[in-house]
């Protein structure tokens, strides 16, 4: 377990301090200062929480059995943690700089959620209908909150288009608020040149930046119940619908998994944000640049697999 031993050094060593909400004081104790932290501040600071000591003070996780098949993971990089205390379980270059291909998607997801008016009504026009891969189609009219739906699920780049401008006024005006929420979260490691994460030198992120991305993404009850669903009917202003089955494949076939997001690009690999909860522990995986569309699923399984005996073996040794 070389190869893991040297992945935890450098990333014990090379990641940039994670940007946390001061403390209301030393004396306060934590019932006391939780009260005074509004409702944001709280999520914020449980977003961005990544604890990478607490677990190797009870066990070494290159123990646990399992461990070896990780070494078969293709994914070039990626971070599994346990949410409620932000405890890494293992990671893999995970400060690094790469492609987030859709997982760029979150971002637009929750300006637009936090920014838009479900009623409003959105076209797709020339000037928003540039990549041409998904289902809009030039000259398609729906209400915002039924084009975010739509872009999600099927991750669609030209809705991420449309639901940009429409936000934003232009998409260089969303792309700055993208990068605005971006430094808010300590993202350090992360720059948005387009809405919808298609290659661009000027768009990167990485695993350890989008996993704080998701989990304050997860903590809004909409954009939750959306990436949730594994399949909706959308519909269009018009009075037609598109079928739309959610790109997450985990979401039917591991149990325990809501959320959250897909990605893909030639360049990019294969890109997943994915949330499981079983028996009262929830575990959030960021995988970059895995070796197909269909290797990032099999490979998550397999680090969410391990991640549970770590995480049943650490309570077994807590009591």
């Amino acid at each position: 377990m070389t190869h893991f031993k040297n992945s935890m050094k450098s990333f014990l060593l090379g990641s940039v301090a994670i940007m946390m909400l001061p403390l209301l004081g030393s004396c306060k104790d934590e019932g006391q200062e939780s009260a005074e932290l509004s409702a944001e501040e709280i999520r914020v600071k449980q977003s961005t929480a990544i604890d990478t000591l607490a677990l190797r003070t009870v066990l070494n996780p290159d123990s646990i059995e399992g461990v070896d098949a990780l070494e078969k993971v293709s994914a070039e990089a990626w971070i599994l943690i346990e949410d409620s205390t932000g405890m890494l379980i293992n990671s893999k270059n995970a400060t690094k700089r790469m492609f987030p291909a859709s997982l760029a998607k979150m971002m637009t997801t929750i300006l637009a959620l936090e920014h838009g008016h479900a009623d409003d009504t959105v076209t797709i026009t020339n000037d928003v209908f540039i990549v041409k891969d998904a289902r809009v189609r030039l000259g398609d009219c729906f209400l915002l909150g039924n084009l975010i739906n739509e872009m999600v699920l099927q991750s669609d780049n030209d809705a991420a288009y449309a639901v940009a401008k429409h936000v934003g006024g232009d998409t260089l005006a969303f792309c700055k608020m993208m990068n605005d929420r971006a430094a808010y979260l300590g993202m350090d490691s992360t720059h948005f040149a387009n809405p919808n994460g298609m290659p661009n030198d000027s768009t990167y992120s990485s695993a350890r930046d989008l996993l704080v991305l998701a989990r304050y993404c997860m903590r809004d009850s909409t954009f939750a119940s959306i990436v949730g669903t594994p399949k909706k009917r959308i519909p269009m202003v018009d009075g037609r619908y598109l079928d739309i089955e959610n790109t997450n494949l985990l979401l039917t076939s591991y149990e325990g998994c809501f959320g959250v997001k897909t990605g893909y690009t030639r360049q990019a690999g294969g890109c997943l944000a994915t949330a499981v909860t079983r028996n009262g522990v929830t575990l959030y995986l960021v995988m970059l640049k895995s070796r197909s569309r269909s290797s990032r699923f099999s490979e998550s399984k397999l680090l969410f697999d391990y991640g549970f005996k770590v995480m049943e073996k650490y309570k077994e040794l807590k009591g």
